[in-house]
């Protein structure tokens, strides 16, 4: 038997143990494609009698299919003579071992019957693939031990790729990005680093496998990523804390503003921090936090007095009033820009994916913020909120 050595990045190391389902998603340059392929082959020369079919939702051309980029694999991997390469199928020579190339939407619940006995089925495109197809495939490809593989580039979470990989939870995911990548060619990096420069949206859905957004329901369109250093002139730090526990990430921003700019360079929290290690979690991104005033949600003043008593002495509860959430995206809104520094990726993140509600039925704009991906925007209005209140000053003094 060949034994094949493969350079992996390491974020597809998981992807080698046995599984049922083995899913790749990310976004572009990420070596998702490429790593399948690699495994496709090492798997074939290992089992002269393997069958694998790859798959796709829609399939016109084999031009558009994996088999090119198997070809390739087989010719750079110097295992040529062990296959024979048809116009429509690979086969493995010394063995009854095949790869075939199919799209999904071509079969119906009798003729995908024909895949019962194959070992491995690797859909391509997973973002496109309809619930009548998974419901087609997945009981088809039943052989013991049998795998099945997706990759995908994710569009939207109500995607049926989606839906399944969330409800197999003993299943492998990995999401590998073009960073994640060693490969990566430097020319790939720069247009991802042009497009981060120019259109965050943008950036996070092609190069970070973010969800495809509507961009109209945006809360801040005035946000961008960009490397800064705070200047001795500039107003701040501002420091703002949100508290969460199970789900939601307790955290902290460091924010500062010159001229009509908000710029954001510190960005830390995770889920399920306990109360007694925030401080030192807070310490450890920004050592100097504890010399500064931090302002942070008053609906938990007994997480505030604890740890003014462990650690952050000059943590405070912010005063809340009617409509003051409005009056801080508000005020967030009427910045020429809001610069955050790439290092900050969930706050990057939340901005584009903090929005306005939108109606089910009809699809239009509602003038109501949706209560969620807004922890860092929480943690931001409250460590302005006392400029926020100057524009607010009678509503806020009525109370």
């Amino acid at each position: 038997m060949a034994i094949l050595q493969i350079p992996t990045a390491e974020i597809f190391l998981p992807l080698l143990e046995p599984a049922r389902y083995k899913f790749a998603r990310g976004g572009r340059s990420s070596g998702k494609s490429h790593f399948m392929a690699e495994t496709l082959i090492d798997d074939h020369v290992r089992d002269p009698d393997r069958q694998s079919v790859c798959v796709r939702e829609i399939q016109k051309s084999l031009k558009f299919s994996a088999k090119k980029l198997i070809e390739d694999k087989i010719a750079a991997l110097g295992v040529s003579k062990l296959f024979t390469i048809t116009q429509t199928e690979i086969r493995r020579n010394g063995g009854r071992g095949i790869i075939i190339f199919q799209g999904l939407q071509d079969h119906t619940a009798d003729s995908i019957k024909s895949l019962e006995g194959f070992d491995c089925a690797w859909v391509e495109e997973a973002q496109s693939l309809s619930a009548h197809s998974v419901e087609l495939l997945i009981p088809t490809i039943r052989a013991p031990g049998s795998e099945l593989w997706f990759t995908w580039n994710p569009d939207q979470p109500d995607d049926p790729i989606e839906q399944l990989a969330k409800n197999n939870p003993d299943a492998i995911l990995v999401h590998a990005n073009y960073d994640d990548n060693p490969w990566c060619p430097v020319e790939m990096r720069q247009l991802a680093d042009w497009q981060k420069r120019v259109d965050y949206e943008k950036f996070s859905h092609i190069w970070l496998g973010g969800f495809n957004t509507k961009s109209e329901s945006k809360i801040f369109k005035n946000c961008i990523a960009e490397e800064l250093t705070p200047a001795a002139h500039w107003n701040g730090p501002y420091y703002g804390a949100d508290f969460g526990f199970a789900k939601d990430p307790t955290c902290f921003v460091r924010c500062w503003i010159f001229g009509n700019t908000l710029y954001i360079d510190k960005d830390a929290g995770r889920p399920g921090l306990e109360l007694d290690e925030t401080a030192s979690f807070f310490e450890k991104h920004d050592p100097d936090i504890a010399k500064h005033t931090i302002r942070a949600d008053s609906a938990r003043p007994e997480s505030i007095s604890y740890l003014k008593r462990h650690g952050l002495p000059r943590i405070e509860g912010v005063k809340k009033w009617p409509g003051s959430v409005e009056d801080g995206v508000a005020f967030l809104q009427a910045f020429d820009r809001i610069v955050i520094h790439p290092q900050c990726r969930d706050m990057l993140e939340e901005s584009r994916t903090y929005a306005y509600k939108i109606d089910k039925k009809t699809g239009d704009i509602l003038p109501k913020i949706e209560d969620e991906n807004n922890h860092r925007w929480d943690a931001v209005r409250y460590a302005l909120q006392p400029l926020i209140a100057q524009k607010t000053g009678p509503r806020l003094r009525s109370l």
